[in-house]
């Protein structure tokens, strides 16, 4: 698998001096210790209160250095990817933020983790530091093991520590609210790949068809493999999972957790999923989805659930500086707005009427245009897709089977029947650019009767958000200069006026819209637009019979 970096010895100092430089001014900073020591604290931190340090090793980001900030960590130390710190880096964040009222460290229960900010902490205390330890373990994954593995739901405990410390409350407070929040947390993880190492080679042992369930944010292996399957089949083995280990039916929240591919869509596929759920009576609270405790690039998600109180929702809700927390949203029902009715056609139109002229004329027009259909299927075939003449057979086979339902006295309606009739039977571009021609040709007829001002209206809309103009070789090239002839009254000139039009885009080198635009210059030679040919048609039918 590909990655974006320079040198692998470098990348975790590269990535967190750019997490530095793209956070505001006066909010974030590093010890000069870099690169041996990596350690980010809050840049306006001054000591006069207990101060929340967590960390581990790169490749969870935004954790841990993103939840760096007001209402949150003081610091966070980093190792190298999935490496847990020197206990000399964790000794060194001790000693940078730790004031009078002492420090919490925050661990996920790994080993590496657990000894070395366990050792610092010693270490620390021996130095004269009032410093706790609270370690995190939400992992149900793998039934009775004896030390659970930490993983998103400490963030939770990142949260309500940060919260009861950004209050003023002393150590024992913090650490008694942050040791009960880590009694009280579940999670499950769910993956369809492994992560891929930059700068490492890349196997992933998960078969086409199969995903992992209860895998480890370090990308080791999971509890049981799975056989992949819908979505909210497998949001229901999860859910049943993190179900039984509540206790009783007190109100949660939950994070729904990226581990770093999923994209956006699907994560707010598997939200719905488990906020559809059995599980979503006992929700409360909802934090993501979003990327907060990632394993680098594995395509999973996973959730953690934490029981609430009153005291827990007010942390969890509480606002903080770090934008890598999404902000805890109620659980709550969609909301539906009803959509706006018509309460009439537009332009006026009502029944359908008669004009026998209106009538001969737009039959005769649609069906020839209907005959043409294989023709301007093989032009469009030289040069495009080959479906012109059946995307304009289409439309006005439409315009041919409502004729009864017209209100064919009416200019203005009839001009807003078709583009109401093309823009759901004609497809394609060329569907879109009728109907808007037609909608935007009745407006200016409503407004005055005069049916080439209107055309022209028409016109101009259809260029402005279609883009082409005359020389770029498309029907515009036949219909700009007809209907500017037309203007004289005189339907045979603008017959002439389209078909010179037509013929002109046989020597037109390139196109500048549609698909021909895709088309080389030998190509295209000698091959006139088919959509400009249809117009010609058009105005050559209407001035045999006006």
């Amino acid at each position: 698998m590909k990655h974006f970096f320079n040198r692998r010895e470098n990348i975790v100092t590269e990535a967190l001096d750019g997490l530095l430089l793209t956070s505001g001014t006066g909010r974030l900073a590093r010890l000069d210790t870099f690169p041996e020591i990596k350690v980010i604290l809050r840049a306006d931190w001054d000591k006069s209160k207990v101060a929340i340090i967590s960390g581990g090793g790169a490749g969870h980001e935004p954790s841990h250095a993103g939840f760096v900030g007001r209402g949150m960590l003081t610091a966070a130390v980093s190792g190298e990817i999935f490496a847990s710190p020197s206990v000399e880096a964790v000794l060194t964040a001790i000693r940078a933020v730790t004031g009078p009222r002492g420090a919490l460290l925050i661990v996920k229960n790994y080993t590496g983790d657990r000894l070395n900010f366990g050792l610092a902490a010693e270490k620390a205390r021996a130095e004269g530091f009032n410093v706790e330890m609270v370690i995190v373990a939400d992992d149900i994954a793998i039934p009775d093991i004896t030390q659970p593995r930490g993983v998103a739901g400490t963030l939770f405990v990142h949260k309500i520590a940060g919260y009861h410390a950004e209050a003023g409350a002393d150590l024992k407070t913090v650490t008694a609210h942050a040791a009960a929040a880590a009694a009280d947390i579940v999670s499950l993880g769910m993956t369809l790949s492994t992560c891929s190492v930059p700068g490492l080679a890349h196997e992933d042992r998960l078969g086409a068809n199969e995903g992992e369930l209860g895998l480890g944010i370090h990308g080791e292996p999971g509890a049981e493999r799975i056989a992949l399957q819908p979505v909210a089949d497998i949001v229901a083995t999860m859910t049943e999972r993190l179900a039984a280990k509540l206790r009783g039916t007190a109100r949660h929240a939950l994070l729904i957790n990226n581990l770093g591919a999923v994209p956006p869509l699907e994560m707010n596929v598997i939200a719905n999923a488990v906020l559809s759920s059995s599980l979503a009576d006992n929700i409360r609270l909802i934090i993501g989805p979003a990327a907060m405790m990632t394993a680098l690039n594995m395509n999973g998600f996973s959730f953690s659930l934490i029981r609430l109180d009153a005291v827990r929702e007010a942390a969890l809700t509480a606002a903080v500086d770090p934008h890598a927390w999404a902000p805890a949203v109620e659980r709550h029902e969609i909301t539906v707005v009803a959509a706006p009715r018509i309460a009439s056609k537009p332009n006026g139109a009502t029944a359908a009427s008669n004009d026998n002229q209106n009538r001969r004329l737009i039959l005769a027009v649609c069906e020839h245009l209907v005959s043409l259909e294989n023709e301007l299927n093989r032009l469009d075939s030289r040069i495009g897709d080959g479906d012109t003449g059946a995307t304009v057979a289409s439309g006005a086979r439409s315009i041919i089977a409502r004729i009864d339902t017209l209100p064919l006295t009416e200019p203005a309606a009839t001009l807003a029947s078709f583009g109401d009739i093309l823009s759901t039977s004609m497809g394609g571009s060329s569907g879109v650019l009728l109907s808007i021609f037609f909608t935007a040709a009745a407006k200016a007829m409503a407004e005055k009767a005069d049916i080439a001002a209107a055309f022209l209206a028409g016109l101009d809309r259809m260029t402005f958000y279609g883009g082409a103009g005359i020389g770029d070789r498309t029907m515009v090239d036949a219909l700009a200069p007809a209907l500017k002839t037309l203007g004289s009254g005189n339907i045979a000139a603008a017959a002439a006026a389209a078909a010179a039009g037509a013929e002109s885009t046989k020597t037109m080198k390139r196109a500048k819209a549609g698909r021909a635009s895709y088309v080389g210059e030998k190509d295209l030679e000698g091959v006139p637009d088919p959509g400009a040919v249809a117009v010609a048609k058009v105005f050559e039918v209407a001035a045999a019979i006006v």
